[in-house]
Formats: structure tokens, C-alpha cells, sequence
């Protein structure tokens, strides 16, 4: 989920409620608050509370809430999941530790060690395109012993180690695909969804692809897959949440604005997005 900005840079609460409403009604069965696409390594500490605090307010039960928790620091992803926990959330997302780029088993024990220190699920979030570490699928298999780390968000687009992963993990494990692009491709190896950013703009029609997916029709699925991969794609013809946020801003739903290092995009780019979003109609 995105985190919208009023036009003096602080979070617009009353358009995060507006967006929470609409991502609920578009049929997403979660929400991953203070992550990547909500900017979450440009909030406070205080601002990603007071976020993750309204949105299990506004959501009343109607879909899970997760919270993003994670950082490079094992002791802050341990205090800030613990604030988050008192909040309300239904889980955990926690990202691989970025920049310092640690062992396998420094991951392990950094995950190890936040799990233990909650009740919550956890779900693991590998995204190595942003943190230069990637979770194998060895240590994957070792975390899923621990009973409530219980999913994973892949986003290495490594196919291969995406199918590792269901195969030695437990049956209860899911996988979700991290990139909309790829959700289909990781569907027919197993995977259980996707966290996903082109949601905001058609998460009914997502979830339609997944349905008919899960139904048997692979055909349905696939021409749906078809149909949206040019969105897929536009959205990230710039780094992410920018082209996302500059399509909300087209349809009805908060300003563009992100903040530094990010900037807006470019007329071109504003040119690419304007001409995916021309048909589509959010309520």
C-alpha cells in the first residue's frame, strides 16, 4: 500500500483512508503497510506507527493488516514489531537486511530472533534487486521450521529457487509472488498470490486472474495475464511508488508527490502511465 503525502510532505490520513477503502472493495484480502511501496526507508519510526495505527482502524477486521518491520538493524525490526504488534496488526512483513549484506546464517538469526519475540505470523520478504542479499531457498526451508514464520514474498524472479522453496517447505508455507509480472509464472509453481502494486489500479481484475487460475481455467488466467502485463511492466517505468502514485493521482486518489530521493516523474514517463490508466475506472 502506498502512503499518500499532503502538500507539505506529511502523511495524508484521510487519503490513506480513502485508499484503504478502495483496495478493500477491489478485493484485496491484505494490506502490507510501510513497505517498499509505501516508502517505508523514508518514514519514521513514529510516522510508520501512527500509520499502521489508522489503517487497522479504518480496515476494521475487513482485511489483514500487515505490517512492515523489517530493516538492516535486527534491534530496531525488533522494537518497531513490537510497537507494532500493540497496534492490532494481523502480521509481520520483515525484508532481508539491506546494505550490510549479510551471511545466510546472519539472515537466519536475524529472522530467528525477531519471530521469537512475537506471536504474530511472519511473512519473509527476498527482494535482493534492493538489498543486494538473496535468501536462498536453503535457508528459507531452515526458517520455515519456525512455527510462525509462515510465508514468503519472492521477488528475486528466480524461478528455479521459487519452485526449491515450495518444494521443502511445509504444505501451510506460501509463497506469494513480490512482482505482479511474475505472478502467474509462480501461481503454476506453486505459489499462493501476490503482494502486489499494480493492485491499486486493478486489484479486482488481479484477483480474477488468480481465481481463474485456482479454478482450473488456466486459459482465462493467462489471457488475463496478457491483457494486463503492459500495466505490470508501466509500473515500474520508473523506480517504485512513483509510477503507481502518479497513476492514483490520475484516477481520483491523492497527489504524486514522494518523497527524496525519489522525485516525480518526467513528462514521459507521466505520458506512459496517462495512456495505461485512460480506461480504467476506480470507485
Amino acid at each position: 500500500m502506498v502512503t499518500p503525502f499532503d502538500e507539505k510532505g506529511d502523511i495524508d490520513f484521510d487519503e490513506v483512508t480513502h485508499i484503504t477503502e478502495m483496495l478493500i472493495q477491489s478485493g484485496s484480502d491484505g494490506l502490507v503497510v510501510a513497505g517498499t511501496t509505501g516508502e517505508s526507508p523514508t518514514l519514521s519510526s513514529e510516522e510508520k506507527i501512527a500509520l499502521i495505527r489508522h489503517v487497522v482502524k479504518v480496515t476494521d477486521g475487513r482485511a489483514a493488516v500487515i505490517a512492515g518491520t523489517g530493516s538492516n538493524s535486527t534491534q530496531a525490526s525488533l522494537e518497531l514489531t513490537k510497537q507494532a504488534s500493540e497496534c492490532g496488526v494481523d502480521g509481520i512483513m520483515l525484508v532481508t537486511p539491506y546494505y550490510n549484506k549479510p551471511s545466510q546464517e546472519g539472515m537466519y538469526r536475524h529472522f530467528r530472533t525477531v519471530a521469537e519475540a512475537t506471536d504474530l505470523p511472519i511473512m519473509l520478504y527476498n527482494v535482493p534487486g534492493r538489498t543486494g542479499t538473496n535468501l536462498t531457498a536453503d535457508t528459507v526451508a531452515r526458517l520455515a521450521k519456525i512455527p510462525n514464520i509462515t510465508s514468503v514474498k519472492e521477488a528475486s524472479g528466480d524461478f528455479v529457487q521459487a519452485m526449491e522453496i515450495v518444494k521443502r517447505t511445509p504444505e501451510d508455507f506460501r509463497l506469494y509472488s513480490g512482482d505482479d509480472k511474475n505472478t502467474l509464472p509462480l501461481l503454476a509453481l506453486g505459489a499462493h498470490g501476490v503482494v502486489s502494486v499494480a493492485s491499486h489500479i486493478i486489484g479486482s481484475e488481479i484477483k480474477d486472474m488468480i481465481d481463474a487460475f485456482v479454478d482450473g481455467d488456466t486459459e482465462k488466467a493467462r489471457s488475463l495475464h496478457e491483457k494486463w502485463i503492459d500495466v505490470f511492466e508501466g509500473m515500474f517505468v520508473a523506480p517504485n511508488p512513483v509510477p503507481v502514485k502518479q497513476a492514483l493521482a490520475e484516477l481520483g486518489y491523492g497527489r504524486p508527490s514522494v518523497r527524496l530521493p525519489l522525485v516525480e516523474m518526467g513528462e514521459e514517463e507521466k505520458r506512459v502511465v496517462t495512456e495505461l490508466v485512460k480506461d480504467i475506472k476506480l470507485e
